[in-house]
């Protein structure tokens, strides 16, 4: 059942605020931080990541601290039935982060880094050499205006309240 859908109360987004907040807070920390009592917050973070909403606890990396100050978003056309074939070639491109199948003219929407504008024109050409590629159109990232986030997002819904109370404090802090 990873695919369903978990329907995440206010505690759940309590606790992904605070770990966002707090990355290398543990559960004794994170219950301080949101007055649940630590069995609580383990087996709630448990829940969240089994069920795959917690995807992973990776370092967030800065690209252009780590030597790529390029970014570019680039399209794809591709030919009809390869995307499977291009979704592996594009896994072996070390430049691309991440891409995702799109409804629309375009068949992919891709994100690339690069040390240099040589390296991004390389990842280009790299690109453009997979057989099924028909097209592709390229634009450079400027400046990030809005950095990636998810938080936002969760925390504009109306949530239930947790199903028991999980304080082990008469305060809960937001």
């Amino acid at each position: 059942m990873p695919n369903l859908p978990v329907t995440l109360d206010q505690l759940d987004i309590r606790l992904l605020r605070a770990l966002s907040d707090h990355p290398r807070a543990g559960f004794l920390e994170l219950s301080r931080i949101t007055g649940t009592s630590r069995v609580t917050v383990q087996a709630r973070l448990e829940r969240l990541e089994e069920a795959g909403v917690i995807r992973g606890h990776a370092p967030q990396i800065d690209l252009p601290k780590a030597g790529y100050p390029v970014l570019a978003f680039v399209t794809l056309q591709i030919s009809q039935g390869a995307l499977a074939e291009v979704a592996d070639r594009l896994r072996a491109l070390p430049a691309v982060l991440e891409a995702h199948a799109t409804t629309g003219q375009d068949d992919l929407h891709c994100r690339l880094a690069a040390p240099s504008h040589e390296g991004l024109q390389k990842a280009l050409l790299d690109l453009n050499r997979i057989p099924a590629v028909v097209r592709t159109t390229s634009v450079i990232a400027l400046s990030e205006v809005v950095a990636p986030r998810v938080l936002p997002l969760l925390e504009s819904v109306e949530r239930p309240q947790p199903s028991r109370a999980p304080s082990y404090r008469s305060e809960i802090r937001p």
